[in-house]
């Protein structure tokens, strides 16, 4: 779905919020983007990240922000890819990408990926869905600024 709208991940800047282990960044870097910085707070999960990085030798094209999304400070760059992958059925999704948003993290033409347990409505001031994909309990919002 990512590729048929953005053509490719060759040079992208990319946001992996709610990152977990980096799985989601960590498949953008081995598709060609240009960098990619994460976002997460679970300590189990950060020592995970930053081993997957490591592991990977991709530290110079990465970022790792310890902070909660709703925290983030300004943007060095805006993303032309953001990846949110929260908690289900926690709301956390809104506030972070206003957060997101009013940071300067989300560039013009940015392309948002978030994922919803399948029930779970996806409202954000701001942001025009595109497409929603239901797949199992899991649903992909693939949203724009607007």
């Amino acid at each position: 779905m990512l590729v048929s709208r953005l053509g490719s991940f060759e040079g992208l800047r990319v946001a992996d919020v709610f990152a977990g282990t980096g799985a989601l960044g960590m498949e953008a870097l081995s598709r060609g983007c240009a960098h990619v910085d994460f976002i997460e707070t679970d300590t189990s999960a950060l020592t995970a990240l930053k081993t997957n990085i490591a592991k990977s030798g991709a530290a110079a094209e990465t970022e790792v922000f310890a902070v909660p999304a709703r925290s983030l400070g300004r943007a060095r760059r805006p993303c032309d890819l953001l990846l949110l992958d929260p908690p289900y059925g926690e709301g956390l999704a809104p506030a972070a990408l206003a957060r997101l948003a009013e940071q300067g993290w989300v560039a013009p033409h940015a392309l948002i990926s978030v994922e919803t347990a399948a029930k779970e409505p996806l409202d954000v001031p701001g942001f025009a869905v595109e497409i929603v994909r239901r797949h199992g309990k899991a649903a992909i919002h693939l949203l724009r600024a607007t």
